[in-house]
């Protein structure tokens, strides 16, 4: 009796100390804020090669076990142990090449929009100012607004020459040495990643045997056995939603493409390339994706036919919809079990966190959050006898 007491009064004075400590260390947080800020910053830039290894690894995982396993079969008995460095090899070189043919496409595409942006534009405002004119011809009160618009849109950017864009680029020649900088350590986090991405590809059964050891060796067998499966579970939605968003954003840009194509021998469509690319790129995004590349892209017909315009963004408008009710569900079905309000929730609210990631990683991670609460709730129904107010 007496040892038992002992026992809970270890147990009570254990847990305010834990509590004191707590708190403690919390205001302690709150009152270094900033520099927990900075040592934050440090450490996410200290880390980012590894961020960038272990991103370019989780996306290219699912492939490369598709490729070793074939190749794997393929082999015969004594030769399967290059299966991993030969699967890894190819999709680090299938990467490459898809990055290399949509630069090489895109890039020259953007110079020659520039070069028609420049020859355009400036012909297609003083067409646009004359016809203003002769629609306002008689009427000298809104002759006078348009011709002050006129002025002052013109000195604004004789202004914008001579001072902004001047001091911009004295500053970039003063700053070419950070500019460099920058540029260097962004190449050499890249290619840190790619190194850190091929060790964890050709490591990654390794790895994942010794943190599923470590899980069993910390927690008990059952605890063990539904974390495992919860983990499971993660990486399922997310490899099934990249994985389908990423197929279905390559379908849609490449229907735009045969769209614009087709456009182009019939109205005289431009640019088909890289609006294609614009398009399919920016689908990966959800819910918001269709309509933030469409803005550019017809921006860019807009300049040379405002008809053509006009029938792309109906265009946008029917492929958005083949996406959204046929084609998305089709390839997306199971991935992240989602309604569209919760999809829209899940970006409005994560983008607001984290920004541009929030966007793109917001959908599978309230997935995940989704599914933990409803078994939370399903669980405690079950509990009081009340799976009936499921139905």
């Amino acid at each position: 009796m007496n040892k038992e007491f002992l026992k809970k009064i270890f147990f009570k004075s254990l847990t305010g100390f834990l509590s004191l400590a707590l708190a403690i260390l919390l205001f302690f947080c709150v009152q270094r804020l900033d520099q927990l800020r900075q040592t934050f910053r440090w450490l996410l830039g200290v880390l980012t090669p590894f961020i960038y290894g272990g991103g370019m690894a989780y996306l290219l995982k699912t492939p490369c076990g598709f490729l070793e396993r074939r190749i794997e079969a393929a082999l015969p008995e004594k030769h399967k142990k290059w299966a991993v460095v030969l699967s890894v090899s190819a999709v680090l070189l299938l990467s490459a090449l898809v990055i290399y043919l949509l630069m090489s496409m895109v890039i020259p595409e953007i110079g020659n929009s520039i070069m028609t942006l420049a020859v355009v534009v400036p012909p297609k405002a003083e067409e646009f100012a004359r016809w203003v004119v002769a629609h306002l011809e008689g009427n000298e009160v809104l002759q006078n607004y348009v011709n002050n618009a006129f002025v002052s849109m013109e000195n604004w950017l004789m202004n914008w020459l001579n001072t902004d864009l001047l001091s911009t680029v004295q500053g970039m020649m003063g700053g070419a040495f950070t500019a460099v900088s920058s540029v260097f350590t962004v190449v050499k986090n890249i290619v840190l990643g790619i190194i850190i991405c091929i060790y964890l590809l050709t490591g990654r059964k390794k790895f994942a045997k010794h943190c599923k050891a470590l899980v069993y060796a910390v927690f008990k067998p059952e605890r063990a056995d539904a974390l495992l499966k919860e983990c499971a579970f993660i990486d399922s939605t997310f490899v099934g939603f990249f994985g389908g968003k990423i197929l279905d954003s390559a379908i849609v840009g490449l229907i735009c493409y045969v769209f614009c194509a087709v456009m182009a021998v019939a109205a005289g469509f431009q640019n088909a390339v890289l609006i294609s690319v614009i398009i399919g790129v920016t689908n990966v995004i959800p819910y918001f994706g269709p309509f933030i590349g469409a803005v550019p892209a017809a921006l860019l017909i807009l300049i040379s036919s405002p008809r053509n315009c006009l029938i792309f963004l109906i265009f946008i408008v029917v492929l958005q919809q083949f996406d959204g009710n046929i084609l998305g569900p089709k390839l997306l079905a199971g991935s992240v079990g989602l309604t569209g309000f919760w999809v829209l929730f899940a970006i409005t609210l994560f983008q607001g966190m984290f920004g541009f990631v929030g966007i793109l990683v917001g959908v599978p991670v309230f997935a995940v959050i989704y599914d933990l609460v409803r078994r939370w709730i399903v669980a405690g129904l079950k509990k009081h006898d009340r799976l009936d107010m499921l139905q």
